[in-house]
């Protein structure tokens, strides 16, 4: 197998684990690796149990797609992470139902536990709602994107990149399980307890070389 095919499965097997572990339902969500001068993403509406490798799109640097192939319709905030991002080689997003519930009451998740910082900092944002899909939703995640590894999407759902596919896809694991906690913890009160900056920054250090990160 050639590179772009070997590319193409990884992503596929990433979408398939990403529904096994209970993170994403039907075709919504996608997923894209970075590849030459754009990037290799899931096509639009087609089952994840469906895809080949020869379903996989790409998308070159000015957003141009194979024409005889349709580009997830969320290709321009994947396109804008690549652009912000040099660092990243893979975007992860999905309809996770804690992220979506948490970006429903349009908060951030706030350093309720240190595995915030797996994410850059000690907030989860939540990004502005815009239409799934539209030039204004990918404006609105470029205020963002610098500032962390992981964001939600008011009425939307969550979107997480990393230097590889397994690592955004273990981050997408690792938020959904912090909104799950915040939202238990909002049941019981609204003045939930957090860490403070100092603590995070002190766990941030930390993870440079935490033994939990997955190799690159």
């Amino acid at each position: 197998m050639n590179n772009r095919t070997i590319l193409a499965q990884e992503i596929i097997d990433t979408c398939l684990t990403m529904t096994k572990l209970g993170l994403n339902q039907g075709t919504a969500g996608n997923v894209s690796a970075r590849y030459q001068e754009g990037f290799l993403i899931t096509p639009t509406g087609i089952a994840y149990e469906q895809l080949t490798p020869e379903s996989i799109v790409y998308v070159d640097a000015d957003g141009h797609h194979e024409s005889d192939k349709l580009p997830s319709s969320e290709w321009r905030f994947h396109q804008v992470v690549y652009q912000h991002r040099p660092d990243v080689a893979a975007v992860v997003h999905n309809h996770a139902v804690n992220c979506a519930a948490v970006s429903i009451l349009n908060r951030d998740i706030p350093a309720i536990h240190y595995m915030i910082a797996s994410a850059g900092g000690n907030t989860i944002p939540c990004v502005p709602y815009a239409t799934f899909g539209s030039k204004q939703l990918s404006q609105n995640i470029a205020q963002y994107v610098d500032k962390r590894k992981a964001l939600l999407l008011q009425h939307h759902g969550l979107l997480c990149y990393e230097v590889n596919l397994a690592k955004a896809l273990w981050l997408a694991n690792e938020i959904e399980v912090l909104a799950n906690l915040y939202l238990k913890l909002l049941s019981v009160t609204d003045d939930v307890p957090i860490l403070d900056d100092e603590e995070i920054a002190t766990v941030l250090e930390k993870f440079t070389t935490y033994g939990l990160r997955i190799e690159e």
